[in-house]
C-alpha cells in the first residue's frame, strides 16, 4: 500500500514556544524550519510514500519544504491542527479518491524512512491505527484507510483520545524515530541522541540544551 503523508506546520514564528529555555525567540523558527525540513526528506525518502502534502500558511516553510518535494496546501481553515490536518486529508483525496491518508507531525527529526515504512505497513492492516509518542501521552502518527476519514484529534493526551475514537494503537518497538518528536529541551536531547537529520544538527549546533 501506498500513503499520502499530511504534515501541518504552524506559522515558524509561533513555532515551539515550550523551547524557549533552549533558543531565544530569534533562533526558534529556524529550529522549527529544521524540524520540519528533516521530517519531510525522510518522509519523502520513505518507499510506503507517494505523496507529502505540507498544510501552512508559512511562506518561507512553503519553499524550503516544496524544493524537498513536498506539495503545500493552504491552510484554508486557519483553525488549528485538527482543522489543517481534516483539510489536508480532503485536499489530498479530491485529488486522489480513496488514498490512504497518514497525519504525521512535523517536528520528528530524527526520522527514519526504514522505521516509517515499518510503522505504515502495520497500519495498513487496519481501517484507522495510530502511533503514541516517546512520552506515551501525545500521537506522531494517525493513519486512515482509503475508506475511512482520518478524524484527528491531535492536542493534549491524543493518545486516549485516538484510542477512544476507535483507531488501533500501534504496538510496535524499533521505531523510535517515528514516535521521537520534540516539544521541549528533553526532547530535543533525545532526538540528538537518535541522530537528527542535517537541517537540524545545523541549526542545534552551539545551543545549550538544558539538563534533566
Amino acid at each position: 500500500m501506498q500513503w499520502t503523508l499530511v504534515i501541518p506546520l504552524k506559522p515558524l514564528a509561533r513555532a515551539k514556544s515550550r523551547l524557549a529555555d533552549t533558543a531565544d525567540d530569534g533562533v526558534r523558527p529556524g529550529l522549527a524550519l529544521a524540524f520540519a525540513q528533516d521530517t519531510v526528506a525522510a518522509a519523502v525518502a520513505c518507499p510506503a510514500v507517494s505523496d507529502v502534502a505540507v498544510v501552512t500558511d508559512d511562506e518561507l516553510a512553503g519553499r524550503e519544504l516544496a524544493a524537498l518535494g513536498a506539495r503545500i496546501v493552504p491552510d484554508t481553515p486557519g483553525s488549528g491542527l485538527n482543522a489543517a490536518l481534516a483539510h489536508g486529508a480532503a485536499v489530498v483525496r479530491a485529488v486522489g479518491p480513496g488514498a490512504a491518508v497518514a497525519a504525521l507531525n512535523a517536528d520528528l527529526p530524527a526520522l527514519r524512512p526504514a522505521e516509517l515504512s515499518r510503522v505504515l505497513a502495520t497500519a495498513s492492516q487496519f481501517p484507522r491505527a495510530f502511533l503514541a509518542d516517546a512520552a506515551a501521552l501525545g500521537t506522531t502518527l494517525l493513519a486512515a484507510a482509503g475508506d475511512r476519514e482520518l478524524r484527528p484529534a491531535f492536542g493534549l493526551d491524543s493518545r486516549a483520545r485516538h484510542r477512544a475514537s476507535g483507531a488501533v494503537e500501534l504496538a510496535l518497538t524499533g521505531v523510535d524515530s517515528v514516535r521521537q518528536d520534540v516539544d521541549t529541551a528533553a526532547d530535543l536531547r533525545a532526538a540528538l541522541a537518535l541522530g537528527v537529520g542535517p537541517h537540524t544538527a545545523a541549526a542545534s549546533a552551539g545551543l545549550l540544551i538544558p539538563g534533566p
